[in-house]
């Protein structure tokens, strides 16, 4: 029997390997992101907005592999463990962590579904709404929160938690928050794990949190700044707490200088009643011993016999 030829290769598919292939060896960073249920509205709006920093594909997973295959980049292999289901794959001249940054940026605000867990405690503040009195009063009341009305519209009387970070979110909070416009979601794509091309290494956990960050940064200098300045360490930051340092030290030095002639010309000075002391002589021991021996009885018998 002849075996069944093989069906040729489809010439899309060879021209999509060459180009993935083309890329994997010339940008300096290739980056997996998520894109799982991510609208394609909003794929197509990101898209636009990282227009000349990034080339975005979306293979499917064997034309990828091929093309890094055919790229002879054995060290790109090792993003092969990353790629997974509903992905996209993004090439870039920028830093892994960077590219991360402008992908996080422009993530968008996103209403929450029934079943979802919440990324955090989901909080209504208390104020006025644009609800007007009606069955909204009720769906309110169901998930604890005290109303009134105020100018024929209803005001919520006390900011309250109504999902706890981690518990699912049920129909009647989605449905309050949908009433309120509370978007406690954010979609995009989420990064992955990126590659970097001139390092030849892969980096994982490569989500950014900036604000997080900046803390972090500003905690360090506010320690880093003193430990410098503590060990003498000159830059443009500590040059002005050295300069103040070393004019206190100055003072101080200066006021010692100043108090230690006053010391030893006090030191040297005797006492005018030491100085009398001093300058009286001693009366001899002797001649006291023998006025003391005379009694009054010798000095009248020696009255008679003259």
């Amino acid at each position: 029997m002849k075996s069944k030829r093989e069906k040729p290769i489809p010439e899309y598919k060879i021209k999509a390997v060459k180009e993935l292939a083309n890329l994997i060896k010339n940008k300096k960073t290739i980056l997996i992101a998520s894109i799982k249920n991510l609208p394609s509205s909003q794929y197509q709006e990101i898209g636009k907005k990282l227009r000349g920093k990034a080339e975005i594909k979306v293979p499917k997973k064997n034309l990828f592999f091929r093309a890094i295959d055919a790229s002879g980049n054995k060290e790109a292999e090792q993003i092969k463990e990353c790629y997974e289901n509903s992905v996209a794959l993004l090439f870039s001249d920028l830093d892994g962590y960077e590219l991360a940054a402008e992908l996080l940026k422009n993530k968008s605000p996103a209403k929450a579904k029934p079943g979802q867990e919440a990324p955090m405690d989901i909080e209504v503040q208390a104020g006025p709404t644009d609800l007007p009195p009606g069955p909204a009063i009720s769906e309110l009341g169901a998930v604890g929160l005290q109303v009134m009305i105020e100018k024929g519209k209803i005001t919520i009387r006390e900011s309250k938690v109504i999902v706890k970070e981690g518990a699912k979110i049920s129909q009647a909070a989605a449905d309050i928050m949908a009433k309120l416009d509370i978007k406690p979601f954010s979609i995009g794509f989420i990064p992955l794990c990126s590659f970097d091309n001139e390092s030849k290494k892969l980096y994982l956990e490569i989500k950014i949190n900036p604000e997080e960050a900046i803390a972090d940064l500003k905690d360090a200098y506010g320690r880093a700044l003193p430990f410098a300045v503590e060990i003498g360490y000159i830059n443009s930051d500590t040059i002005k707490f050295l300069l103040g340092k070393a004019g206190m030290q100055e003072k101080a030095l200066l006021a010692l200088v100043k108090e230690e002639p006053k010391t030893e010309e006090k030191n040297e000075e005797v006492p005018a009643e030491e100085a009398k002391t001093e300058e009286k002589p001693a009366e001899p021991v002797e001649e006291k011993a023998e006025e003391q021996a005379q009694t009054p009885e010798d000095n009248k018998s020696e009255g008679e016999e003259k």
